[in-house]
């Protein structure tokens, strides 16, 4: 495992914890005698984001070595998320070695590390859309919905579950639309009234630190004052990509604290779930912001998805860990990676997420040792790693039971083919065989025919 350093996860002066770069930006060109105020503006993190390779080339072509800006574009050709990236990522990157760096892998797509799609993924793998009441709320486990409020983000990540509606269309992708107001704000909580047994609303999108401070405020008080809503979470990756929006909007924040506060009064949690994958991810600046959140009495969890070359090893999820904990960004689940289209390489089998949550646990206090979990093939929702019926890993076929969602269905999640012998993938391929193959699995599942 990692040491970790004996210093204050709050450190107002002198070295930052782990020794961080207290202005990593100056190391970009363009921005070397930017002064900090400007840095940490969210307006102009989110106007000055790149959202082009022209873009990238303007600002790192002189850092990063030859061949790499090429490779962007053949990854851009393929990829099923548009890029955007804000300053604080870009200047997190280690450009003289872009290709190893973990933050670059999960925001920027290179042509060389392609793999061909597992034939068992898709953009809208969970089911989101099967799911959904109405547009952009999801009505999956009994007692809670997910309302998707917008289809922005500050970044955009490769992997991303909901590649299917999130960002602006790609010349793979033309992207269904989540936008909305207050008409279908009045529709969502209709359908709460009329559903009494949802007590927990999950507040996503895209990314709700895009919503404007009025959105935020108006959204939860209308939630947390319906009588039966007893828990809120609004989800934000703004802790990895732009906590800036904590330091420099300060009507966000009030927003978010008050309705905070009117929830504990009326008896509703009201939490920000937050996405930090890697050390890397977390600045002076995520510091900064994890102290205000803290100060302010906002309970703040994290999920992390457990990625290839990013955080797939016991001393890189170890070191994470100490970190999200030592900032009261209490670990909540580590994802295996969704079975999404456009990103195979990043995926991991099901067997190291096993190997490294064995690992780590017992390195840190239970309360801080997130769940690993698989968010299963076909809409079956989150599924402990370990609760499988059966792993065959010669095939790399894990079958689920959901008994809340479907207790008769089976569901899956699938390792990388990269993973896999030649005559495992050989299979793969064979459409006859694969379905002869799934068939056999799911026997010795006990789980008779496949649906």
């Amino acid at each position: 495992m990692l040491e970790h350093a004996a210093v204050s996860p709050w450190p107002l002066s002198g070295q930052p914890l782990h020794q961080r770069d207290a202005a990593p930006w100056r190391r970009i060109p363009a921005w070397a005698d930017l002064d900090e105020a400007t840095f940490r503006d969210a307006g102009w993190q989110l106007r000055s984001s790149v959202r082009s390779l022209d873009g990238l080339a303007a600002l790192v072509g002189a850092l990063a070595p030859d061949g790499f800006l090429e490779d962007v574009r053949a990854g851009l050709a393929a990829a099923p998320m548009a890029m955007r990236i804000t300053p604080h990522l870009l200047a997190s990157v280690v450009w003289s070695n872009p290709w190893r760096d973990p933050i670059r892998r999960q925001f920027i797509p290179v042509g060389s590390e392609l793999e061909a799609d597992h034939p068992m993924g898709s953009l809208d793998s969970l089911e989101e859309e099967r799911d959904a009441v109405l547009p952009g709320l999801v009505h999956r486990y009994p007692d809670k919905v997910l309302y998707l409020t917008l289809d922005v983000c500050p970044v955009y990540c490769r992997f991303c579950t909901r590649s299917y509606a999130v960002g602006a269309d790609t010349q793979e992708v033309e992207k269904a639309s989540l936008a909305g107001g207050r008409g279908r704000l009045d529709q969502v909580l209709a359908y709460l009234r009329a559903h009494p047994q949802v007590v927990d609303v999950v507040v996503s999108g895209g990314d709700t630190s895009m919503l404007p401070a009025s959105g935020i405020r108006e959204i939860g008080e209308a939630l947390v004052r319906l009588p039966q809503i007893r828990r809120v979470r609004f989800a934000s990756k703004l802790m990895s990509v732009l906590p800036q929006k904590v330091l420099s909007d300060q009507a966000w924040l009030d927003a978010l604290t008050e309705v905070t506060r009117l929830g504990r009064e009326r008896g509703c949690e009201v939490a920000l779930h937050t996405h930090i994958n890697h050390p890397a991810e977390i600045t002076v600046h995520t510091l900064e912001a994890a102290k205000v959140l803290w100060q302010r009495g906002i309970t703040v969890r994290n999920q992390s998805v457990l990625q290839r070359g990013v955080n797939d090893t016991p001393e890189v999820m170890s070191h994470l860990l100490r970190e999200l904990a030592s900032l009261h960004l209490r670990p909540y689940y580590v994802y295996t990676h969704d079975v999404v289209a456009g990103v195979e390489v990043l995926r991991t089998s099901l067997r190291t997420a096993l190997e490294v949550e064995k690992a780590v646990r017992g390195s840190i206090a239970g309360f801080d040792m997130p769940v690993f979990v698989c968010d299963v093939v076909g809409g079956g929702g989150k599924r402990d790693a370990h609760s499988f019926e059966h792993y065959d890993e010669r095939m790399g076929v894990a079958v689920f039971r959901s008994p809340v969602v479907d207790p008769e269905r089976p569901f899956f999640y699938f390792d990388p083919l990269s993973s896999l012998s030649p005559e495992a993938r050989s299979i793969w391929s064979d459409p006859e065989r694969r379905g002869a193959m799934l068939q056999r699995i799911l026997e010795r599942a006990g789980m008779g025919v496949r649906q």
